[in-house]
Formats: C-alpha cells, structure tokens, sequence
C-alpha cells in the first residue's frame, strides 16, 4: 500500500484492513461526526467495510478515502479524502473526520493543504470542493484558511443548512 501524501506530521495512505478497529472507534464517537451527512447510525465494521470499498474503487485514479496517521507515533487520527461527488474526474470533493482529541493541533490544516496540493499538483484537477452543514464552523473557517470560498449556500434534503466552498487551480496557483 502506498502513502498518497507525507507531510511534516502526517501520512495520508491507503487504508489498511489493520486500520479499520481505530476507524471504527472515530466513527462511533458521536462527537467525530456530528456533522457527516448521511451517516449511518451505529456504524459497525460490515458498514465501515462497506463504505470504503465502494468508495475506495477509485483508489487506482489517485483518490478515495485515506487514513490519517501521525506518522511519528503510528496512531490513526481520523480519514480523509478526495471524492468523486460530482461525476466530474476534474472536479473532486474533499472531505475528512478527525478524532475529536485531535482537534485543534493544526491537523486539519496540514491534511486539507496536502490533500489540495495533491489535488491540483499530481491529480491535475481543475477545483476542489468542500461542502459541510452551516453549523459546523470549524470546517468552514478551515476551508477559508486554506483559500477556499464559500460558493453556495442552502438547505439539504433534511432541511439542514449548508455551505458549499470551492478553489480552482488558477485561484491557488495565484495565491501560491
């Protein structure tokens, strides 16, 4: 399995099947993911298997889910990824889940930066974009401090209100 991303902290890698228990552990605390659309209720490890092999099959186009992993202290710290949202292979969607004693370390920076560069640099995609519910403030002034805009707003299915942000490529070169 290889490492997509290494960075100062981090590894960003394919999902191991050794991996799944810690994951399964991020996912069972309501508090990781209060904000996942979607989401299963009672995650169990059949569901969590499910979720990454049906997402996973992209692995061979460069984007998926990936672990997170402090690279020092070979602790999982949560997934990230780029998705394939929108049918579209040049514009991706970027997501992650951070284990709630992870918060603010800096970590969700450095996995969204990496995973931007990545994008633009070796996927040679043309935007990126991240969506997330209105209430979960931390993710969008995540997404403002690594030069993403806020590009719509609105409500989901259930009613929930939700920002959608996006960078292309010429806008973070620019700001490269």
């Amino acid at each position: 399995m290889n490492n997509i991303i290494e960075t100062e902290r981090l590894l960003i890698r394919e999902i191991k099947p050794g991996d799944i228990d810690c994951l399964l552990k991020i996912y069972q605390d309501s508090q990781n993911v209060k904000f996942i659309p979607n989401l299963i209720l009672n995650m169990n490890e059949d569901n969590l298997k499910e979720k990454y092999d049906r997402i996973n099959k992209d692995y061979k186009n460069g984007f998926g889910i990936y672990a997170v992993e402090i690279k020092d202290e070979s602790i999982i710290i949560g997934e990230a990824g780029l998705f394939n949202s929108f049918q579209d292979l040049k514009n991706l969607e970027l997501g992650y889940i951070i284990d709630n004693k992870f918060w603010r370390k800096g970590y969700g920076t450095e996995i969204c930066e990496s995973l931007i560069a990545y994008g633009f640099g070796k996927l040679k995609l043309d935007k990126l974009t991240a969506r997330m519910f209105k209430l979960n403030s931390a993710s969008a002034r995540l997404s403002e401090k690594c030069g993403m805009k806020c590009i719509k707003q609105g409500k989901t299915e259930n009613g929930g209100d939700f920002y959608e942000y996006g960078i292309e490529k010429q806008n973070y070169n620019d700001n490269k």
